[in-house]
């Protein structure tokens, strides 16, 4: 394939120029007329201003490079962009738009260079090429999951990719907004933690030294035991809080590297699904992503066996997953999918029920979608459960350490008044 540049007029008479990979000038021009434009000047290798062509994403780059250095990750869009980005294509082919056509209008409208850009030019030039458009975005599987490419595949085979584009704008949508309340639940009790051993390290640091020199004239048998001992931890902690650090720092890491092996990864999400406060909330995200990915994926048309398959490798937790192997192993048997589900005795008895009746009535799309409704509302339960309990243990967490502070000193403090004899 070569690169080819054009010099094209649209509809509205505007001049446009860009660059296209063809295999020859004749099918450079058939990609040029598939993109709605009008050619007047294709040549191989050379701008048609007579400047040599860059590719899409660097030509963009040298064009921002005189207004500012812009750092951009390349070829990749965050959450809030690809929903932009899929909520825009939806739009434009609802508008009458063909696919092509559509992403270079998006490819124009945000031809900064950045990663956004780049992914929606060479998604482009990719259709131009001949290419389908679940095979262009399966080349980022960073940015479209597995879920969003069968999707497309499965909206490529209906004719429907409209209808599919607004299904997975929904589906987004959910899963943002139960990723949002697990955070929201969280940033309350960080912040006590963080304010608590911020009080703690100002007590530690400014307040209790103020009275050393005065506990040492005293001697360390006139002490009382918890000042002793809060005045052993001061020193211990001056003394190897390096070590303490590097032991932290070491521990997280060595933890993410032991949760991405297969085994850790098991193990780790086994025991959220049984850990007290929090295994409520995962059990609950996990079951109604579960639902949620396999109704849409069903909906749209994909075979059970492998919406099973990409249900599983997207559900987010390991154990989940393999249930969801091996019932799709069990499926190749000629059994139904209730069966085998219930048998590994991970997913609730609701869910069972609720996929035999979806099995029996045969629309186990509108029975998966009761589950993940389900789910969703026992989610947000959940976590107002788990930010009600964390609450007062949290807070008593960290009065008990700045009691114990302050006791300690207020104990050294009267045992010397009394040596003195104060009244």
């Amino acid at each position: 394939m070569a690169q080819f540049s054009y010099t094209a007029k649209s509809r509205d008479g505007e001049t446009r120029t860009g660059t296209v990979d063809a295999a020859d000038r004749r099918a450079a021009l058939a990609a040029v007329s598939r993109l709605g434009l009008l050619p007047v000047r294709v040549e191989a290798g050379a701008a048609a201003g007579g400047a040599k062509a860059l590719p899409s994403g660097k030509a963009a780059a040298k064009k921002k490079r005189g207004g500012g250095l812009k750092l951009s990750r390349p070829n990749w869009m965050s959450a809030q962009e690809r929903a932009l980005f899929t909520n825009e294509l939806a739009d434009l082919l609802e508008g009458g738009m063909t696919l092509g056509n559509a992403l270079n209008a998006l490819a124009r409208r945000g031809d900064d260079g950045s990663g956004r850009s780049q992914v929606i030019v060479a998604l482009r030039d990719a259709i131009v090429g001949g290419e389908s458009f679940s095979a262009a975005l399966s080349r980022f599987p960073k940015v479209f999951s597995p879920v969003y490419v069968a999707m497309i595949r499965a909206g490529e085979a209906s004719g429907a990719m409209d209808d599919v584009l607004r299904r997975l704008i929904d589906q987004d949508e959910r899963i943002q907004n139960m990723k949002s309340k697990i955070r929201s639940a969280m940033v309350y009790p960080a912040v006590v933690l963080c304010m608590g051993v911020a009080v703690a390290i100002f007590a530690m640091t400014f307040i209790l030294p103020k009275f050393e020199s005065i506990f040492a004239q005293m001697g360390a048998d006139g002490l009382p035991p918890m000042t002793r001992a809060l005045l052993g931890a001061n020193a211990w902690f001056k003394k190897y809080w390096l070590l303490l650090v590097a032991l932290g720092v070491g521990g997280f890491f060595a933890f993410k590297r032991w949760t991405a092996t297969e085994r850790g990864r098991r193990a780790w999400d086994g025991f959220k699904l049984r850990a007290p406060l929090v295994k409520g909330m995962v059990a609950c995200g996990v079951y109604a992503s579960f639902a949620s990915t396999l109704e849409s994926l069903l909906r749209n048309g994909v075979p059970i066996l492998r919406a099973l398959t990409i249900t599983g490798e997207t559900v987010g937790n390991a154990v989940v997953g393999d249930e969801l192997a091996k019932a799709r192993d069990r499926v190749t048997d000629g059994t139904t999918i209730s069966g085998p589900l219930e048998q590994g005795g991970v997913f609730p008895p609701m869910v069972i029920d609720m996929i035999a009746i979806g099995e029996r009535t045969g629309d186990m799309p509108r029975a998966l979608g009761h589950v993940a409704k389900r789910y969703e509302r026992e989610l947000s339960k959940n976590i107002t459960v788990f930010t009600t309990a964390l609450e007062p243990i949290m807070i008593a967490a960290v009065a008990l350490v700045v009691a114990f502070i302050a006791v300690a000193i207020m104990q050294a403090v009267m045992s010397v008044t009394n040596g003195m004899n104060v009244r």
